[in-house]
């Protein structure tokens, strides 16, 4: 994994395939949300919110074609729902 300040934390099963020496989340940022939105705990999701931000997360979730209509609907509910502890509208990451 590329040296970083700080990235998400988020469990590597997830991810199996990719080299974590290497892994850029930035340039992931795609493959990471939609792994989070399909099979992510909590702190998770809290982790890609902090990181990319709640609008980056809806915008994935709409044009994503991995998920299906149950992921996107549930992503829209539950970053709604009150959840999420800090619910940051940006992100401190930009891409």
């Amino acid at each position: 994994m590329k040296n970083q300040a700080h990235y998400p934390i988020i469990r590597r099963h997830l991810l199996w395939e990719y080299d974590w020496e290497h892994f850029d989340y930035s340039r992931m940022a795609v493959v990471v949300i939609e792994r989070v939105i399909e099979r992510g705990t909590p702190d998770e999701w809290q982790q890609i919110v902090d990181y990319y931000g709640i609008e980056k997360i809806f915008e994935v979730a709409e044009n994503s074609s991995r998920l299906d209509a149950k992921h996107k609907n549930f992503t829209k509910i539950y970053l709604n729902s009150g959840f999420i502890h800090d619910l940051q509208r940006s992100g401190y990451h930009t891409s």
